[in-house]
């Protein structure tokens, strides 16, 4: 893979990683709302989904579609949500078959130092 395809994958899952945005592209679905429906869909305000839309939008996943004087918006390619799906089955999957996985990367690393105290190497200094 390149390095240039690497920076595109890691700024899309960055991007994805964000609760309130999977909310609003599960929320679309296979349809274009405007942006009302989301804030119903979703439990968010106005402001904060109209936020997120727009990075959503800068990205190329979601498109605005002009429909009189609302804006609706749509996913730019339906394959996301099957993705998406992928996904959550592939996790739900690896949950069941090691149920350590289901910890994420923090929750690990927090419960890793809550076990006895952090031993310094020798010649550190501690800074």
């Amino acid at each position: 893979m390149l390095d240039r395809d690497v920076k595109n994958l890691g700024s899309i899952l960055k991007l994805l990683a964000e609760p309130s945005r999977l909310r609003i592209l599960y929320g679309l679905g296979l349809d274009c709302r405007p942006v009302s429906d989301i804030v119903r869909a979703t439990g968010m305000t106005q402001t904060n989904v109209s936020f997120h839309l727009r990075l959503l939008r800068e990205a190329g996943l979601v498109r605005p579609e002009r429909r009189g004087p609302f804006v609706y918006y749509c996913l730019s390619d339906t394959k996301l949500l099957e993705i998406l799906e992928d996904l959550e089955n592939w996790i739900a999957t690896r949950e069941q078959n090691n149920p350590r996985a289901s910890r994420t990367p923090n929750r690990q690393r927090r419960s890793r130092l809550g076990k006895g105290p952090i031993r310094r190497r020798r010649g550190s200094s501690g800074r």
